[in-house]
């Protein structure tokens, strides 16, 4: 059994590592990479990373159950689609209200642990819990940005990608109470969504589709090479912060670890102050403020 400090750090580490592959799709879309590159970069990486992962600790042993296939799938489904659906609620709609509701998925999360798996919560750790989820609404909240929304369709992209992530982190406590091995199962979700990227890809490329940032002047193909290099990066990351979530809700209570880990959108605002210079709002700064708040509470 793991130490609480031991524990602790290591969902601390899930989220600073799957911070940093948000940060180099931030770098991505900053310098006008096209984002179905960028999706199918993050899935060769990440899938390569698992595989290598199966090999080391056996994983792969579980290659041949249909039930892990199955489960990969569903995973795979919320993490692929519910990136492709989150990028197209910010093309409908603003990221201040975006990037809150799509962060509710959390909350079903510590439901399921509570109400399915029995996880208790200590007065403590739900006030924690509760500054934890605030810290990771108030980061995205921009004062200055219009709350205004271009179409009615933001609704359907915004609830599918709470559905869809969902479906990601919280398969991985289901999955793990099974206990199916969260290296192989998380293969088999990457491989299945590296397919469906590739196939994205290809039919863009067919298409003459000239997937860039909105206003760049980029290429396509430019826009393809930048976005592909930084999503194979971001993809390292992203399978460095999942496989240390995997291993907190394996160890520790996911009703604390789902919270935790939601607040990886701090390193990318901690990103953006060092290197674009960006101004953090008031409601950001306190975002910070409740995160080191509900981690000192969670470990009460």
């Amino acid at each position: 059994m793991l130490s609480e400090t031991t524990w602790l750090l290591i969902a601390i580490g899930s989220a600073v590592t799957f911070g940093f592959a948000g940060w180099w799709m931030k770098v991505s879309q900053m310098k006008g990479g096209d984002n179905t590159s960028l999706l199918l970069g993050l899935y060769i990486t990440g899938t390569a990373g698992f595989f290598v992962q199966c090999l080391l600790d056996g994983g792969w042993q579980s290659l041949g159950s249909g039930q892990l296939w199955l489960y990969g799938a569903v995973i795979g489904a919320g993490s692929a689609w519910g990136n492709a659906v989150f990028m197209k609620a910010l093309q409908h709609g603003p990221a201040s209200l975006t990037s809150p509701i799509t962060n509710l998925n959390i909350v079903f999360v510590i439901a399921l642990s509570v109400f399915l798996y029995g996880e208790t919560l200590g007065p403590w750790e739900a006030a924690g819990i509760s500054l934890l989820l605030a810290s990771a609404v108030l980061i995205a909240i921009r004062p200055a940005e219009q709350l205004s929304l271009a179409s009615r369709i933001w609704f359907l992209y915004t609830g599918a990608a709470v559905l869809l992530f969902t479906f990601r982190n919280g398969g991985l406590k289901v999955t793990g109470e099974l206990g199916l091995p969260s290296s192989a199962v998380l293969f088999s979700g990457y491989l299945l969504s590296l397919c469906w990227f590739a196939w994205q890809a290809r039919s863009a490329r067919n298409g003459n589709k000239e997937a860039v940032m909105p206003g760049s002047r980029l290429g396509a193909k430019t826009a393809r090479t930048i976005g592909l290099r930084f999503g194979m990066l971001a993809g390292l990351f992203s399978y460095g912060g999942l496989q240390l979530y995997a291993l907190a809700l394996e160890t520790g209570k996911a009703n604390l670890a789902a919270p935790i880990f939601a607040t990886n959108s701090l390193v990318v605002a901690a990103g953006s102050i060092l290197l674009y210079r960006e101004r953090l709002t008031r409601l950001q700064w306190l975002a910070f403020g409740c995160l080191m708040a509900g981690l000192v509470m969670v470990r009460l």
